[in-house]
């Protein structure tokens, strides 16, 4: 089990099995903490994001929140706020405080699923209230309804999950958590598949390869538009602004090249977030933090396959 609580975060899912969908709330232990953001997919479905950008007004986020439910699942983020307001926690405007949320979702709705369950405001105040420093990793929160290897359609899919991943070097730490639910396969260190489409005879199809020759040409975009998305955080316990959080969120993103095949495609809605502590934190070159949360987010995907509820999605 993963710990953020050298981040300054904690982590709280709400999971509903029966319909297959959840989500997952990333928020400062204590006190808000500063966030940056990559967007590596071309179909996303996200909320305030455009806060994240450098010399925007508001340099510091409250919870960052992950959904399945596609665009359905936004409506998590209400919940979010209500439990930073009762809590006091938020931008203060004067007469009260605005807690800023940004949130991305992934599309599991399908195949996994009912299409009607999706993450709720009362889910998204849940997992706020039952966040922990350590992590629970596998099918709940935002990877629950999760699945892999979907490039030649759903049939010879499987399933994904939200996993963790840890790097360190002294006294600088960095962590990682990934909600995997990719398009394309999953592979390993050492470039092996270890989730992902299979053809009629259950053997590895290698979505990618299988692409490259033109397998697309019998996709349909009604059967695949929307119906993926990875979705990242990276945290660290480094003292760096916006700029080098946005910096950073970029470079993180070569775990997607390395261990998703394809990645950032246009069914696709990958998205990184990097965060680190609004106050303190320690002092480490940005390519350092860089090349630890390459390490730790590429963990973090694997496991997000390796410790799913066992069985492939027709099982």
């Amino acid at each position: 089990m993963t710990s953020l609580a050298a981040c300054g975060l904690v982590v709280g899912h709400a999971t509903e099995a029966a319909g297959a969908t959840g989500c997952t709330v990333i928020r400062g232990a204590e006190q808000a903490f500063r966030c940056g953001v990559s967007i590596v997919g071309r179909a996303t479905g996200t909320r305030e994001l455009s806060l994240l950008a450098p010399a925007q007004l508001v340099d510091r986020v409250d919870a960052i929140l992950l959904a399945g439910g596609s665009a359905y699942g936004l409506d998590a983020a209400a919940g979010v706020m209500r439990w930073m307001e009762e809590h006091g926690r938020g931008f203060d405007v004067g007469a009260g405080v605005v807690p800023i949320v940004p949130a991305a979702v992934l599309f599991d709705l399908a195949p996994l699923g009912r299409f009607d369950a999706r993450p709720s405001a009362a889910m998204g105040y849940d997992a706020c209230e039952h966040a922990s420093s350590d992590v629970v990793e596998g099918s709940v929160g935002a990877g629950t309804g999760a699945t892999v290897g979907k490039a030649a359609g759903p049939g010879g899919a499987m399933k994904g999950g939200l996993g963790c991943g840890a790097a360190s070097a002294g006294a600088l730490e960095v962590r990682a958590i990934a909600a995997v639910n990719a398009l394309g396969d999953v592979r390993d260190g050492a470039g092996r598949i270890v989730a992902g489409a299979r053809d009629a005879g259950g053997a590895w199809l290698d979505s990618a390869a299988w692409l490259a020759r033109g397998g697309q040409e019998s996709m349909r975009f009604d059967t695949l538009a929307g119906r993926n998305t990875t979705l990242c955080v990276v945290a660290t316990n480094a003292r760096l602004d916006v700029s080098a959080l946005t910096a950073l969120s970029r470079a993180a993103s070569a775990a997607l090249y390395r261990r998703i095949t394809p990645v950032g495609t246009p069914y696709d809605g990958d998205i990184v977030f990097a965060t680190s502590p609004i106050s303190g934190g320690v002092d480490a070159p940005l390519a350092q933090i860089e090349a630890l949360a390459v390490q730790a987010l590429e963990t973090a995907i694997e496991r997000g396959v390796r410790t799913r509820a066992p069985g492939d999605i027709l099982e």
